[in-house]
């Protein structure tokens, strides 16, 4: 037998099974995710995991680029639909929306802050408000602390009007305006969390109802319920009554079904709107080992238009200040 009639050397099989096991365990729990969020099925501790789908999304290339290279065409078509599936998720809130609502009437700027604890610097936060022209605040972990400290720094002069509900530990809330209100009140949730409410009169244009949001956090399994029952009882938009506007920190991202749920009854996302929705809210930024995630939002009624959007870190808080420039149908 002459040399070229030898067998040709079979490569080992042990390696090849070994390379396609690895990445169908890459492909798999991409897949699992992308159902979790596309179908709302967040239960117990994936509550606090969906909140990282953007960093899924961004990791799901991986395992449908080693699919399409190893030649492993199943995991490769199963990859690159879940990848796809992510980026629908994810990617529209990282481009400005076509339609970001009315651009004539009576412009009004928002802010939002959690205070962690009453600490947050109140002598940035009234240059913030300063420097945008700031015309209603919403607090949130809101106690005497702060508010001295906020009325210290000058807050009453620019923002004169209020609804407070101070309380020490995180549950306190109150909203700041530069004009008068009118049905003031604030209103424990489930979760035992206080949200300052009021109706806003603002010249040039009907009442506007504003709320400053803050379920309880999904931060233990014993914490679960009282935040979903919370994210429930948010007020949902009314087409046919005064616009409304729901800021603050909502202890939960747009991947969760309960704030899309929320959206759907009439709001828009003012992030999102204006592709700025990946920018985080949360987190690191007290040295925890946590990525950023968006969980303050400014929402508001479709019939009110979003002209832009800025995030601002505030020195001695884990969240960071959101400002929403706002136009608001003229009074008829």
């Amino acid at each position: 037998m002459t040399i070229t009639d030898a067998p040709a050397e079979r490569r080992p099989a042990r390696p090849r099974i070994v390379r396609t096991v690895l990445i169908w365990l890459l492909a798999l729990p991409a897949a699992a995710w992308f159902v979790m969020r596309a179908f709302g099925l967040e239960t117990s501790v994936l509550i606090m995991l969906v909140a990282f789908t953007p960093y899924v999304a961004a990791w799901s290339s991986i395992p449908f680029l080693l699919a399409l290279v190893t030649r492993r065409w199943a995991a490769a078509a199963l990859s690159g639909l879940v990848a796809f599936g992510l980026a629908v998720c994810v990617v529209p809130r990282a481009v400005p929306d076509r339609d970001t609502g009315p651009a004539d009437g009576v412009t009004l700027t928002v802010m939002s802050m959690n205070m962690l604890f009453g600490g947050a610097s109140a002598t940035e936060l009234v240059k913030l408000i300063e420097d945008n022209d700031v015309d209603v605040l919403a607090v949130q972990e809101y106690n005497e602390r702060s508010r001295a400290a906020l009325k210290t720094a000058g807050l009453e002069a620019l923002l004169p009007y209020n609804q407070l509900a101070p309380e020490w530990g995180a549950s306190g809330s109150g909203i700041y305006s530069r004009h008068p209100m009118s049905e003031q009140a604030s209103r424990r949730g489930a979760g035992g969390m206080q949200q300052a409410h009021a109706t806003l009169q603002v010249p040039g244009i009907g009442p506007v109802y504003v709320e400053s949001v803050h379920p309880l956090a999904p931060a233990h399994p014993s914490m679960l319920d009282g935040w979903a029952v919370d994210l429930r009882d948010q007020v949902a938009a009314d087409p046919h009554g005064m616009p409304r506007i729901l800021l603050g920190d909502f202890n939960a991202t747009l991947d969760h079904k309960l704030v899309r749920d929320l959206i759907a009854t009439g709001y828009r996302d003012a992030a999102a709107t204006t592709g700025k929705g990946l920018i985080g809210t949360w987190g690191p930024y007290d040295s925890d080992p946590i990525p950023p995630v968006t969980i303050d939002h400014v929402l508001v009624d479709e019939r009110i238009g979003v002209d832009g959007y800025e995030v601002h870190g505030v020195t001695k808080s884990d969240h960071r200040a959101i400002i929403a420039g706002l136009t608001l149908p003229a009074a008829s």
